[in-house]
């Protein structure tokens, strides 16, 4: 009994929004008698179930389901922390009870947070989007105040602070991203040290920054599916949620939000919380319309611009997914990383051919302590990336903070429309001071003088 307690993985579903995880995972619980946390960092909220896109009561019905609809949808604080605190115990609980876990969800940073131990002191820093430690997250009276100073200030000045105690970090950031900026200046008032100092000891020895591994056995399966294929899936799950009801479940939301935000006299904040789900900033314009202007000609323009811009974002969102997992898993350097398994979820009709029978074969050979047959996803060599901090005048000061960015936004069209502008002007300029010199110079020569004389003569 211990050594099969030893070789049940954690397994880990993961993928780009679409594209088949929540099934997949649904299929290997009913399989293996499994049990489902989910990594969504929105549909940890209560109610909301259309736009944060939960599965259906039917589909929790068929396998337990954890991690969904437990946190108040008003509270706008929540923080990866506190999902890793509450989900770490239902994980090692279902190991010990010889069930196997299976963790499925978009945000990758949730589940990395589950899968790697911390480097630094888990009581003050946490990851935010993009799996980067960098935020004290204590919450104590001195922070709590020190971070009230720092939302008073523009993130201009926050940024200027951060050069001051912290150059080197503050290199890697825009002026405009104030969140971490803010961490940066946390991490240097309530601990002493500078951003920067910390994520070099985290780089020593080629170890990444999230530290080993938290258990010792996984199972990780990365869900693909074809570009084209899923841009046009994703397009239709827009349309199935507005025929579902999500403008109506985002109207209700809207209201209730502004009515308790103005019962405790606080501005609106768009930046945090549910908030941050895709769908809410999409239909801001149209859902702050009064009511008896939804109808009108303007309100309908509104309404499907927010349609077509969900539209977009959701399929962005999607890529932005799929560089993750290549960063974060594929090109993660040092030895603390599992192997990842791909599985084609293109073609429905071949899903089990294509995906459940061979997720299941790996898994169950995992199981025994063997080797797959099937190969997991090669690794990458991340190519370095130099820090150059560079600022293009000809674009309104654009900051490009890599060198591949710099070099990228040298060809971007937007600049090279730029240049040539600047140029062109630089040639009429040119132009216009050569005829200026030619005018001054015919005028000392005494040219116009004679030409009237001239015209005198004739009449």
């Amino acid at each position: 009994m211990a050594a099969a307690m030893q070789r049940l993985p954690v397994v880990v579903v993961l993928g780009a929004t679409g594209s088949g995880k929540s099934k997949l995972a649904i299929d290997l619980a009913k399989r293996f008698s499994g049990e489902i946390i989910s990594a969504d960092s929105m549909q940890v909220y209560k109610g909301l179930d259309i736009i944060t896109n939960k599965v259906s009561e039917e589909e929790q019905e068929i396998c337990p389901h954890h991690m969904i609809g437990y946190v108040d949808p008003l509270q706008l604080r929540y923080k990866v922390t506190d999902f890793r605190n509450k989900a770490l115990p239902i994980i090692d609980g279902l190991l010990k009870k010889q069930k196997l876990p299976i963790i499925v969800g978009g945000t990758h940073y949730y589940i990395e947070a589950l899968l790697w131990h911390l480097l630094i002191d888990q009581k003050c820093v946490s990851s935010d989007e993009e799996g980067e430690e960098a935020a004290v997250v204590t919450p104590s009276d001195e922070l709590l105040e020190l971070r009230e100073n720092f939302d008073d200030l523009d993130s201009r000045e926050l940024y200027a602070k951060l050069m001051s105690v912290d150059p080197s970090y503050a290199k890697t950031l825009h002026p405009n991203n104030k969140r971490k900026i803010i961490r940066g200046l946390e991490v240097h008032s309530q601990h002493g040290v500078t951003m920067s100092e910390i994520l070099a000891e985290q780089h020593q020895e080629d170890q990444d920054v999230s530290g080993p591994l938290r258990y010792q056995h996984n199972c990780i399966f990365w869900v693909q599916c074809q570009q084209t294929v899923l841009d046009e899936r994703l397009d239709k799950r827009v349309d199935s949620m507005l025929e579902r009801g999500l403008v109506a479940e985002l109207l209700d939301f809207h209201s209730r939000y502004n009515q308790q935000r103005l019962e405790e006299h606080k501005e609106a904040d768009y930046t945090h919380g549910i908030f941050q789900s895709i769908g809410f900033k999409e239909f801001h314009n149209y859902l702050i319309l009064p009511e008896q202007e939804r109808q009108s000609q303007m309100g309908e323009t509104l309404l499907k611009e927010g349609i077509d811009a969900l539209k977009l974002v959701t399929r962005r969102y999607a890529r932005r997914q799929i560089t993750w997992i290549k960063n974060r898993l594929l090109r993660r350097p040092g030895q603390d990383v599992p192997a990842v398994y791909t599985v084609d979820a293109t073609k429905p009709e071949e899903w089990d051919y294509a995906v459940l029978e061979p997720a299941c074969h790996i898994l169950e050979t995992i199981m025994k302590g063997d080797v797959p047959l099937i190969s997991p996803a090669q690794k990458e060599v991340k190519q370095s990336d130099p820090v150059v901090h560079k600022i293009c005048d000809i674009c309104d000061g654009q900051i490009l903070l890599t060198q591949s960015n710099w070099e990228g936004h040298l060809k971007s069209r937007k600049h090279l429309k730029r240049v040539y502008k600047k140029r062109k002007r630089q040639r009429e300029l040119l132009q216009l001071m050569q005829s200026y010199e030619k005018k001054k110079h015919t005028e000392a020569a005494g040219g116009p003088i004679g030409a009237v004389a001239d015209d005198s003569a004739s009449t």
